[in-house]
């Protein structure tokens, strides 16, 4: 099989069938190659800050998928960066995503407001075993835990 990133019908498929995780799910948050995140807390960033927030959702990457995190590009054209990484097969819990505001300006967030899309894609075989490592089941923001 090759490897192949999922589309609207697919992210709509494996939520509905259960072998992906979002939760809560909102239709309206599907795109047509991934689902935009929420972010789970309200946070201004000030300019040359860097901060740690969560999304809202919890989401369960199964065997055969790995996710992959793209800050929303109004975010960007604003000045924020993100610390976006894979989502390893087998991950459950809230994701922890670092910013930081290049800008010149306050970067506001408010609670429930889409900041991330994830995109999954299919690995070209499931993954022997999953994510174990010390950020499963992640509630709210996991400080480094290295």
């Amino acid at each position: 099989m090759a490897e192949m990133l999922l589309s609207d019908e697919d992210i709509r498929l494996r939520v509905m069938n259960r072998s992906l995780v979002i939760e809560p799910f909102k239709d309206e948050l599907v795109k047509p190659a991934g689902y935009d995140l929420r972010c789970g807390e309200s946070l201004d960033i000030a300019p040359e800050e860097h901060r740690l927030t969560f999304t809202l959702e919890r989401i369960g990457v199964p065997l055969d998928l790995a996710g992959i995190l793209h800050l929303r590009s109004s975010f960007v054209r604003e000045g924020l960066i993100g610390g976006l990484s894979l989502v390893d097969p087998g991950f459950k819990g809230q994701l922890t995503i670092a910013l930081y505001n290049a800008g010149d300006a306050i970067i506001s967030i408010s609670r429930g407001e889409p900041f991330i899309q994830a995109s999954f894609i299919e690995l070209s075989r499931s993954a022997s075993r999953g994510y174990s490592g010390k950020y499963q089941y992640s509630e709210g923001v996991t400080l480094s835990l290295r």
